[in-house]
């Protein structure tokens, strides 16, 4: 299953929806060109909601620092949500899970971002 992304962007912060595998760095350039456009429009608050990804590797962890930098380093904050197991498993095995704000659903990451960015 091939990584895709959809971009939702929402009144106080965006959207970022992974579905698929995220295994090569190649795979998540078009999502990064609309992340950087968004960044450049002064949307800097994240939700990554991770419901419908299957697997990753250290590309996608590095993808996921990538976002949180970038989002922190332009005022804002990225908060990852609906987390599969699997991938609950690599954030606490590469101690991630103590840098990014992991929540249960979108509505709990968004409710973290508003008080992180208050």
């Amino acid at each position: 299953m091939d990584f895709s992304f959809k971009i939702e962007e929402k009144k106080d912060y965006t959207v970022l929806n992974f579905t698929g595998n995220l295994i090569e760095k190649s795979q998540a350039i078009a999502m990064f060109d609309k992340f950087d456009e968004l960044l450049s429009r002064d949307v800097n608050k994240f939700v990554v909601n991770m419901s419908g990804f299957g697997y990753m590797n250290s590309t996608g962890l590095n993808t996921l620092i990538t976002i949180l930098t970038k989002a922190r380093k332009a005022g804002g904050e990225a908060v990852v949500c609906c987390v599969p197991e699997n991938i609950k498993s690599l954030l606490v095995i590469t101690k991630l899970n103590n840098i990014f704000n992991v929540a249960a659903s979108e509505e709990e990451a968004a409710g973290s971002l508003m008080k992180a960015v208050s």
